[in-house]
């Protein structure tokens, strides 16, 4: 979701963007997120370009070569050394993890957790629905349902998760075709197994340590290699209405 963002903000021509990551991220769709530059240097999502940085000058020469920067810094110290004008929160951990309304001068915060003119200036529902992508000016999104949502007529089936904590070690990867019953990949014996027929749309990078219950995989029931390394439509409505948030409040 937060690369969605990214990747519209820059399309919009809004491109001193750099963007706040976990030391060791672990997103399940890698083909479409740019977290994945702390491992690799560069990720590429649809034409854009983010570069891995450590330093505001570093971050600086990302936006001097037209690139996105992806810092590793999971407390945000680098505010304290680059004032942002916008602050967008898409950790979308359903709490507020510490974002509060006075770190830039436009704070938006993606789903439960916010409320609007508290912790955040402007929310934006996530919720699959009439009123995904509303922006909230007053109040909160819908609370967390706790059920993936649909793709295909399928919801919870298409998710997979850690049957127990260890180091995962993949079988498969991104874009292959998996039937159910298929195993995924390995956490010491116990096996991740597919619930559905459909395409592996995205899964956590092998030798990654997890805890039981985390959700480490994604298989797409419609079967479209493609739609493993674009965007969905859920991210693209958000990364919308974060545009239009920004620009109601700067009037570009």
């Amino acid at each position: 979701m937060a690369s969605a963002v990214a990747w519209r903000l820059y399309m919009a021509n809004l491109r001193r963007i750099f963007m706040l990551e976990m030391n060791d991220p672990l997103a399940v769709r890698r083909g479409v997120s740019f977290c994945e530059a702390v491992y690799d240097g560069k990720k590429e999502v649809e034409g854009v370009f983010a570069v891995f940085a450590k330093t505001p000058d570093e971050i600086k020469k990302c936006w001097a070569d037209d690139e996105i920067a992806v810092v590793a810094d999971p407390q945000w110290r680098i505010l304290e050394k680059l004032k942002a004008d916008v602050v967008v929160d898409a950790i979308l951990a359903k709490r507020n993890q510490g974002t509060n309304i006075n770190e830039a001068e436009l704070v938006i915060g993606l789903g439960p957790g916010f409320s609007a003119g508290k912790d955040a200036h402007l929310v934006i529902e996530t919720n699959r629905g009439h009123n995904l992508g509303r922006i909230i000016t007053s109040g909160a999104a819908e609370p967390n349902t706790g059920i993936p949502g649909s793709i295909g007529g399928y919801t919870e089936q298409r998710v997979l998760r850690a049957p127990t904590a260890g180091k995962f070690k993949a079988q498969k990867n991104i874009g292959d075709p998996v039937k159910q019953g298929d195993i995924i990949g390995l956490i010491g014996k116990a096996g991740v197994e597919a619930r559905i027929d459909g395409v592996l749309r995205g899964l956590i990078r092998s030798e990654s340590e997890v805890r039981q219950g985390l959700k480490i995989g994604d298989i797409d029931p419609r079967g479209e290699v493609g739609y493993c390394y674009t965007i969905s439509d859920k991210a693209r409505a958000i990364a919308g209405s974060v545009l239009e948030a920004i620009l109601r409040i700067y009037k570009v």
